[in-house]
């Protein structure tokens, strides 16, 4: 049986994930809740999100990312109730597929709102704290699917690209403040939706054949990288991109 690390620094602390009623960020905020860190998340799906939180005793807020103002009185509340958050992770996103002459005007924009834009402002609210506490971490969940050019959803890989732009740019304005930014590239995660929707025999099989380690990922698996990015443990890494991905790209 395969032993995990646990990270003392992250004991007692806030931490906030968006998008964590199902999927990986579910898993994330298990974990979160595993090391005994005080978690708060939010999410569109009320009712995953209302069991999670009875499961994990994370407390959760029913929001849609794509309203700023609801965002950010979320954030607000987590952190009266919680304290000073230590990290904030930006895991909300959706890969919904679309052909490139479908998209509107107000498609794309909808699709910016659901996969970039809140990543900004949710940093944007906790790190005033932060700063006050010198100490921070930021992280922000991009996808390999840009990197290995896939068709079929342009938007969202548009949204996903620019999420490793903003990562180093934050990085670099918040460094001299001791807050570090990173982000987490997950491969292709076995979530529910993803076996429900995308998953084949064919699609499988093809994977395995160009995954180095010949073995499907899983929430968990993205769910450690990100305990480590936020505990002190990385204390000194910073502006930078974590693959996990089984050896795809």
């Amino acid at each position: 049986m395969n032993q995990f690390a646990t990270y003392p620094s992250l004991k007692n602390e806030a931490v906030v994930v968006t998008g964590g009623a199902s999927g990986i960020g579910a898993s994330i905020v298990e974990h979160f809740a595993a090391q005994g860190a005080r978690v708060g998340f939010v999410d569109l799906d009320d009712k995953a999100g209302s069991e999670l939180a009875a499961k994990t005793g994370a407390r959760f807020m029913a929001c849609d990312l794509r309203d700023i103002g609801a965002l950010r009185k979320a954030l607000a509340a987590f952190e009266k109730d919680q304290g000073p958050p230590l990290a904030l992770v930006n895991n909300a996103a959706r890969d919904d597929r679309h052909a490139i002459e479908d998209v509107t005007p107000e498609y794309w924009d909808e699709r910016m709102a659901t996969n970039l834009r809140h990543q900004f402002f949710a940093a944007q609210a906790v790190i005033p704290t932060m700063r006050k506490r010198k100490r921070g971490a930021i992280i922000n969940v991009g996808s390999i699917s840009w990197r290995l050019a896939l068709g079929g959803m342009p938007a969202y890989v548009t949204a996903k690209s620019a999420v490793e732009g903003l990562t180093r740019g934050l990085a670099r304005d918040l460094g001299p403040d001791g807050i570090r930014v990173n982000c987490l590239v997950p491969g292709w995660i076995m979530t529910e939706r993803q076996i429900k929707l995308w998953l084949t025999p064919e699609g499988e099989a093809e994977l395995m054949t160009k995954q180095c380690l010949k073995e499907k990922l899983y929430p968990p698996d993205v769910a450690r990288m990100v305990l480590w990015l936020a505990a002190d443990d990385s204390r000194m890494v910073t502006a930078q991109s974590f693959i996990v991905d089984g050896g795809w790209a």
